[in-house]
């Protein structure tokens, strides 16, 4: 298939690698910033294909992994009330909350039901005029335009039991607390190529230039991942830190400008909350004053709700790409895919998942008997 098949060439890959190998003359650390390409990475093996100089370590690029999990024991709380349907992405129901997930509360007879668009939960919502209908709006840049056309959507039809529970993280503010903190040790980024298809990476550059990184746009097959470790390479080496384009067949500089509209129109950047993280400021979206009946953390009361993460989940510093996670000493073991401690083993996309599927043998257990 075009543009498929050809960025999954073993010939090209090994071409690319090569390239790094000849060009690398000293060790350097790059982040890839979504979860999508951290299990490219592990999957194909890129890590283990790389020259030792080079370290990749995984960002906080998974919106499952990184939703506070406050905003799951306030989905748990919402959807366990009569009368609600609530509605979400296949993966969050089995995020542990507090005490148990949204797969428990449906379990005990809630009406928890997946869904493959925010469209199909507004569906839902004119289907069953007698039910609050609330769908839980995560993700990053790239859902965002989605979920304000289900909000606009909803506001022209006058539908008054339709509601958001709104978890929206911002990539540009989580790279800049990356790299502004004292432990950090990122020297160059592989950018997500979905999230700037739809913003463009205008934000990104300031970023580069400012704390001096170099940062490269891939896409998510292997190619595409060495062509950006490459570029990263190649600018670390120059001692160039600029933003290259390396998704050019679905990335403009400028990105989707009708789709940044209609996100400025309903949402408004605030303060936000990452799993494992804290709070990072302006990396969030929340609803304008104009769309607030659209909010269902207010339309349920349940704002007051806070939570505290599991003292034995070490996935904030995985998200940081300070560990990896065969470093926790619950992964394979406490924590598994059936037995989550953290939405990182939860989530397609999270990198203990990742790990688990491809490198199940690098368990501490493993590692320590070795």
């Amino acid at each position: 298939m075009k543009y498929i098949t050809e960025y999954r060439d073993a010939d090209l890959v090994k071409k690319t690698l090569k390239k790094i190998e000849k060009t690398i003359s000293r060790p350097w650390t790059l982040m890839e910033i979504c979860g999508g390409q951290t299990h490219a990475i592990v999957k194909h093996g890129l890590d283990q294909l790389l020259p030792e100089e080079v370290e990749l370590v995984h960002g906080p690029g998974c919106p499952v992994c990184v939703t506070p999990l406050e905003l799951i024991d306030k989905a748990m709380a919402i959807a366990s009330q009569p009368d609600v349907i609530f509605t979400s992405y296949g993966d969050m129901l089995r995020v542990p909350g507090s005490n148990g997930d949204l797969f428990s509360i449906r379990a005990r007879g809630g009406d928890v039901r997946v869904v493959y668009s925010p469209l199909d939960a507004l569906k839902i919502a004119q289907d069953n005029p007698d039910k609050e209908v609330v769908f839980f709006a995560i993700g990053f840049e790239t859902t965002a335009p989605a979920n304000v056309m289900s909000v606009l959507q909803a506001q022209n039809l006058g539908l008054e039991n339709y509601s958001i529970l709104v978890s929206h993280v911002r990539v540009p503010p989580a790279i800049r607390a990356i790299l502004g903190s004292p432990s950090n040790r990122v020297q160059g980024f592989l950018a997500a190529g979905h999230v700037n298809a739809v913003m463009g990476y205008w934000e990104y550059e300031p970023i580069a230039e400012e704390f001096q990184v170099p940062m490269a746009v891939t896409g998510f097959e292997p190619l595409d991942i060495a062509q950006g470790i490459l570029t990263c390479v190649e600018s670390l080496e120059k001692g160039e830190y600029v933003v290259e384009n390396a998704y050019r067949r679905a990335v403009t500089k400028a990105g989707n400008q009708t789709a940044q509209k209609i996100i400025k129109q309903v949402f408004q950047e605030c303060d936000r909350k990452w799993r494992g993280i804290g709070v990072i400021p302006g990396s969030g979206w929340c609803l304008r004053p104009a769309f607030q009946e659209f909010d269902a953390e207010k339309r349920f009361d349940v704002e007051s709700i806070q939570s505290e993460e599991s003292p034995v989940c070490i996935s904030g510093l995985i998200l940081q790409g300070l560990k990896k996670p065969h470093e926790c000493p619950a992964f394979g073991t406490k924590c598994t895919p059936d037995h989550p401690l953290g939405a990182t083993m939860v989530s397609d996309e999270g990198a203990c998942a990742a790990y688990y599927h491809y490198r199940s043998h690098l368990t501490r257990q493993g590692i320590e008997s070795s």
